[in-house]
């Protein structure tokens, strides 16, 4: 088990100010050096004619998702069944619950509430399917195939668009981070890193599942190699790196050299990904930014509305299975807590770049540390809720 964090570093803690400073440098480099970002995002990987992997992209994603798959303590994972119910708990939370939810949240508010906002006949340009080759003017789910400066690309609704991103977000549960939340609540932090590493695993074959299911539903259907490919990529090969990496390391330098020097360096690490992957993706989407501003409002009310739904469910039903709040209070953050490096990952795999789907995603990271930091709060208030009444003589 690794050892109890002391809580947010700066870095961590002003994470929204950094991602705020990223979009205003992306929306700059956008508009002082366009031909920049737009020879980084002609450096891909082609099938075909088709461009499938961005090479900076990717690079900067592999640094994301690898300092959190080190992390991952295979024994832990396989001694989880001891503790089986909050085990279960978060499970269902994670896989039966919160992909519904937030698809039902995000269809409603982005196609029906703000659709009038975002633009009722307002389009965006995705990228092909993965292995699909459409004649001009075919239709596909809800899009039109349509040529852009020589390449084919699918015409679909705005509001869609930022529905994939929503989905994307709602089926990539927990991230690493959520060792801190659990650690600021005063949780059990050894439930909190077993479940980090059980949702690593279960989205090696569940996210692509439910991704392209719930995709299917929203007329945005993704061919299911493109999801297998995306987790393949920017999961299975981080998670393979890192148990490479750590058994590596505590062999040749031990578990205190391992624990105490190596994995401090690797939180930055992801955090400067994320920050140059966001700097990018705000280069290509400045131009929405500047002109609808209020784009990032509709689509952070459902993301947000969702993470509390998920948390107070969470809460609640640890309340009726008689958890402890030691074991309460992560099973129902990490419920709440989105694994966003995945899915910003498959969105700009999966859509494009300057998607609406994957602005979407970067949504998710702009509310997600101050709107966690209010739960912790709240569930640390609510401490007292788990306390078990003090039995009184006759």
């Amino acid at each position: 088990m690794e050892p109890r964090r002391k809580g947010l570093s700066p870095f961590e803690r002003y994470l929204t100010l950094w991602v705020l400073c990223c979009i205003a440098a992306g929306i700059a480099l956008g508009k002082v050096a366009p031909g920049i970002a737009q020879y980084l995002n002609g450096m891909t990987i082609d099938v075909g004619d088709a461009p499938v992997v961005s090479i900076p992209i990717a690079i900067c994603l592999f640094f994301m998702m690898y300092p959190i798959m080190v992390k991952i303590d295979f024994a832990e994972v396989v001694r989880a069944g001891s503790n089986a119910k909050p085990v279960g708990l978060t499970l269902f939370l994670n896989w039966a619950v919160k992909p519904f939810t937030m698809y039902a949240l995000a269809a409603f508010f982005l196609g029906v509430v703000f659709r009038s906002a975002i633009g009722t006949d307002a389009t965006d340009l995705v990228k092909l399917p993965f292995g699909l080759d459409l004649e001009l003017g075919a239709s596909y789910g809800a899009g039109t195939v349509v040529l852009q400066d020589g390449v084919k690309l699918l015409e679909v609704p705005l509001w869609r668009s930022y529905l994939a991103g929503c989905i994307l977000l709602g089926i990539a549960p927990c991230t690493a981070m959520v060792l801190v939340w659990g650690f600021l609540a005063r949780g059990n932090d050894g439930h909190t890193l077993v479940m980090v590493a059980i949702n690593s695993l279960t989205m090696l074959v569940l996210y692509g599942l439910f991704g392209g299911f719930l995709l299917g539903v929203g007329q945005l259907p993704v061919p299911w190699e493109a999801l297998v490919l995306s987790i393949g990529i920017y999961v299975a090969l981080p998670l393979v790196a890192g148990y490479l990496t750590r058994r590596w390391i505590q062999k040749t330098r031990g578990e205190e050299w391992f624990r105490e020097t190596f994995l401090p360096l690797l939180t930055p690490i992801t955090i400067s990904a994320l920050l140059v992957t966001l700097v990018l993706l705000f280069s290509f989407k400045g131009d929405v930014i500047l002109d609808q501003p209020l784009t990032i409002l509709w689509i952070a009310v459902p993301l947000f509305l969702q993470t509390l739904l998920i948390f107070g469910l969470g809460f609640w039903l640890s309340k009726l299975f008689k958890l402890s709040y030691e074991d309460a209070a992560p099973t129902a953050l990490i419920g709440a807590s989105n694994h966003f490096e995945v899915a910003i990952a498959t969105a700009v795999m999966l859509f494009g770049l300057s998607s609406g789907a994957a602005l979407a995603t970067v949504v998710g990271v702009l509310i997600e540390v101050p709107v966690m930091l209010m739960l912790v709060k709240i569930c640390v208030w609510k401490r007292a809720w788990f306390r078990k009444p003090a039995l009184t003589g006759s």
